[in-house]
Parts: structure tokens; sequence; C-alpha cells
């Protein structure tokens, strides 16, 4: 089975074409980042450097989305299946006693923020399988921050949006942060050109020191007396303890597809349960646009959720074994509860037992990466005289007692970032991700049916129009979704609703190699680009 082999007919044609090519690709939601991923393959580089280039670059480029404050996951393919966990833990200085008067994490403030992780997952990829120095992945996005680059338009939207949740807040830690993204009081609209000198300055000071002084150095100390003269909680302790760690990647087998996640404290084995409960129906025997297809799918990814939303965390807080949610016989069960009306409130079982994404590739080497500030821009801490966005991944935490994913120090957070990769009879097919907090599992399976049952190419399997499930039974759909699908669905005690809001339903790109030939895809619905050569 070759599910992207029809490459010139199908029905479900996005605004974009795949783009083919035999030696390398890069693929990502931002043309500058992907232009600096394309230039290490100039410079001799292999996709591991392009793709760390490029992530470096979309700190500078799509600031609303990820920074160098950021936390990373990586699958990399080498002959192997590779994975690496680059989210950082909770700080040891801020305990659950310290949350009293909260209901739940705050999504803004110290007491959302985590150890960043992305310049330690930069430096563990470059370490293995680096091949360009380490200082020349940095001078792309060094010379965007510095000589400045036009803002994208999609890009701007989300800065635009992101006016309302910055610019009143009051308190001394977000003052920094206010005056580098918002220097005149507002948002860089679409084409206006935006420069960061201390983003520049911060990447020079990681590339100079192989990333230490971000852990060990200079950057650290600035970070932690910045939290010390704002009542932080980050301490030189949690920055030098921080590693990011090499973990063995997720799977199951969807129609002959072997679909490769990172394990908890990801969300990626939601994809993997929705995909189990739904390989035990035949999707292909409904049109791809018919309320069977859709009500399947929402069905399965909704008994993920419930799963997901009960049992994932920190895999060291995690009471119930991977491998259990993943056994045929589960997914059997949990199947058995899909009739024809939707399910009002999923429960779970009891198995026994703000983002960007990027996609590289070149003919010995495939990288999926995904980094993330998680919501928007993050905490809205910026650490005076730095570029370091501070992410707000502890709002990822639950305060709910006895939960595996309660907060406490020294932890990693539930995490939504989630990397994808595809394999078939033990060779690569590639990466692959949908970004989107809680969309994102959702977008993997939907991108993965659409290639296995309905035999869609990269581009249009991105393209096609798509639903997201949110809670109990609400599910949005994009306006391209066939008005007599949404009716359907309603009957069938779905509550629908349809959103123009581009950002609710994910943004991805895919890389796939086929018969020695690269086939690379970007999502329309962001500003993105895939390029080959």
């Amino acid at each position: 089975m070759a599910p992207f082999n029809n490459l010139t007919s199908n029905p479900y044609l996005g605004t974009r074409r795949v783009m083919m090519g035999s030696r390398g690709a890069v693929a990502t939601s931002q043309p500058n980042a992907v232009a600096a991923g394309m230039s290490m393959f100039n410079l001799g580089g292999n996709a591991v450097d392009a793709a760390i280039a490029t992530a470096i670059a979309l700190t500078v480029v799509e600031p609303t989305s990820n920074g160098i404050g950021s936390d990373a996951f990586a699958i990399v393919w080498d002959g192997k299946i590779h994975g690496l966990n680059g989210s950082g833990k909770s700080p040891q200085h801020l305990t659950l006693s310290d949350f009293a008067e909260f209901t739940e994490v705050p999504e803004r403030g110290w007491h959302s923020v985590t150890v960043p992780g992305a310049v330690s997952a930069w430096r563990a990829l470059w370490e293995r399988w680096g091949k360009l120095p380490f200082e020349t992945l940095f001078i792309p996005a060094i010379r965007y921050a510095e000589s400045g680059f036009p803002v994208a338009p999609v890009t701007s939207i989300l800065w635009k949006a992101a006016e309302r949740i910055f610019l009143p807040l009051t308190g001394v830690e977000f003052e920094p942060f206010k005056k580098v993204f918002f220097p005149k009081n507002r948002a860089p609209v679409a084409g206006e050109i935006w420069a960061s000198q201390l983003h520049a300055e911060t990447l020079r000071e990681i590339a100079a020191t192989g990333g230490e002084s971000f852990y060990r150095g200079a950057l650290a100390q600035s970070m932690v007396e910045f939290a010390n003269a704002t009542s932080g909680y980050l301490s030189l302790n949690d920055f030098a303890t921080h590693r990011a760690e090499w973990v063995a990647p997720i799977s199951t087998n969807y129609r002959g597809l072997t679909v490769w996640e990172i394990p908890p404290n990801t969300q990626g084995i939601a994809a993997l349960i929705g995909l189990n409960i739904l390989s035990g129906f035949d999707l292909s025997d409904y049109p791809r646009d018919s309320v069977e297809s859709y009500h399947l799918q929402i069905e399965a990814i909704k008994l993920a959720f419930a799963d997901l939303h009960k049992y994932v965390a920190d895999e060291r807080f995690f009471a119930v074994p991977t491998e259990h949610f993943l056994d045929p016989n589960y997914a059997a069960r949990r199947r058995a509860l899909i009739t024809d009306t939707a399910i009002p409130l999923a429960s779970p079982g009891l198995p026994t037992g703000g983002t960007v994404y990027l996609a590289t590739a070149d003919n010995d080497l495939m990288v999926s990466f995904i980094q993330s500030n998680y919501h928007g821009f993050g905490s809205g801490i910026l650490p005076q005289n730095t570029g370091i966005a501070l992410q707000n991944r502890g709002y990822g935490f639950t305060l709910e007692s006895g939960h595996a994913n309660q907060y406490a120090p020294g932890k990693r957070s539930l995490h939504t970032i989630i990397p994808g990769f595809l394999t078939q009879d033990n060779q690569p097919i590639g990466p692959f991700g949908v970004m989107g907090a809680a969309m994102q599992p959702q977008g993997h399976l939907q991108v993965v049916t659409n290639m296995a049952d309905y035999d869609m190419n990269p581009q249009t399997a991105l393209d096609a129009p798509r639903w997201r499930f949110n809670i109990g039974s609400q599910v949005f759909l994009e306006p391209s979704v066939p008005q007599v699908i949404a009716q359907q669905l309603s009957a069938r005690g779905h509550d629908v609703q349809y959103s123009s809001n581009i950002g609710l339903f994910g943004r991805g790109q895919i890389i796939c190699k086929h018969n020695g030939v690269f086939i690379a895809a970007s999502d329309y619905r962001a500003d993105g680009l895939a390029s080959v050569w």
C-alpha cells in the first residue's frame, strides 16, 4: 500500500500542490525558517542541521507560537527510530502550597513557568548527528533578529490577538516582555519589519557556548536573577540539572502504516488509541465526506481523550503502563462503546494495564521536530536584557488532588506538542505533524486516515476539511465541511458548531519518501512553505 501514490488526481485538491525532490526537503510554517533550513543543505549540512537551523529561526520569525524559552520534542530516523524528550520540569522551589489561592494553574506569570528545554534539544540532536559547526546553525536566525523581517500574515493575526492578553498585564515581571514584542504598544501588522537585538545577542551567546550559557552560565544567571527580583521560582539548580532525554517512541499499526509518537508526558498516545479504535471499522466503506466517517473518527478520539485526561502525565507518575493503552483487546472494548449516536460524555476506560512544527529529510536522515511556548507567547515573562520568552507549560498541570498530572516540584507537565512519524515494513515514509494544542492528536488521526483510508497525497491530506472535538459532545467544523454533514452529525447527538477561527484546526507539515523521491507539503492554514531539492 502506498497511501500517497495518487499525486495528480484527487477530489480534495487544496490551495497548494505537493513539492517533490530527490536530495532533501524542509517544511514548516514560515518561509524564512524554511530558507534557513535549506541554507544548511547548501553549506553541506544534513537534515538534522537543517532541522535545528529551522527551529532556531522559528523562535524569531514566529514568536507568537514559540521562542528560545520553549520546550521541544523530536523523532529522528537514521535507519532506526529515535525519540527525544526536550521538555523541562517544574521549579523545585515552587510547591503545591504556592497554589493555595488558585483553582487551576494560572495561565500567565511565574506560576506557569517550567524550565525551558528547546536549547537542550537543539544541542542533543546536533551532538548525535550534526555535521556543520553548531554556531553555523544560528546564522540565519541571528540575521533575521538583527536586520528584521516582514511579519507574515497569519502570524500578524495571532500577534494582534495577543494584544488583549498581554498589554493589560501590570506586574513588573511582564514589562520586558511587552517592551520587546509590543514596542509601539501594539502588535506589528502584516508586512511590517520587526527586529529584536536582544534575540540576536541571546542566540549569539547560546551559539558561542554550545548552549552551556543557557543552563550553566550567564544566561541561566540572568534568568534566575530576574526571577529573584520579581517573585519567580526558577533556581540555578533547576537549570543545571536539566537534560534532554532520549526515549523509545511508541507506535501502532493502522492499515499497514506504523504510526510513531513520543510516549508520555506527551499526548501522542491519544492519537494511537484513537487509531486503534478506528482500526476495527473500515472507513473506506464510507465516502470521506460522509456522516459515518466523521462520526466514527470523532467518537474514537473522544474515547481516547477520556483516557488521556484521566491517566497521562510525566511517565514517572504514570500509574498505568503505556503498552496497556495500546493493547488491541483494550481497543476492542472501547470500540464496542461506539454506536450510531454521540457519547454525551466519554468516560475513561480501565486498561489492564501555541506551537511550531517542522519536518526535514535527506537520503540518510529524516526529522520530525516540534517546539512551543504553549498558549500563545507563553507566560508573558521575558527576563531583563534577554530575548528569552519563557513558556507557560506549567499551565498543563492540574491541581486536582491525587491526579497523575497534579502539580509537583521537579515534574514534567502533560504536553500537547507531539511530533509524528510514519514507517511501513520497517522502512521510513517520513515525518508529519499538526500543531494546535488539543487539536494535535486529532490532526494526526485525521491526516493518517486521509492518507490510509482515502488515498490522499500529503498536500491534500493536510488541506482536507477538518473537525475538532472539544468537550462533552461539542464538535467544531471548518466552514468547508458540507452543511449536510453538520446536520447529520447534529441528528446523531453531536453539538456541532462551525468556526472560522483558522487557528482552531491546527497547521501541519508532511514529508514522505516514495520510490526515492521526497514529497513535501505544508498546510494552507499557516504562512508556511515546503521546499525540496
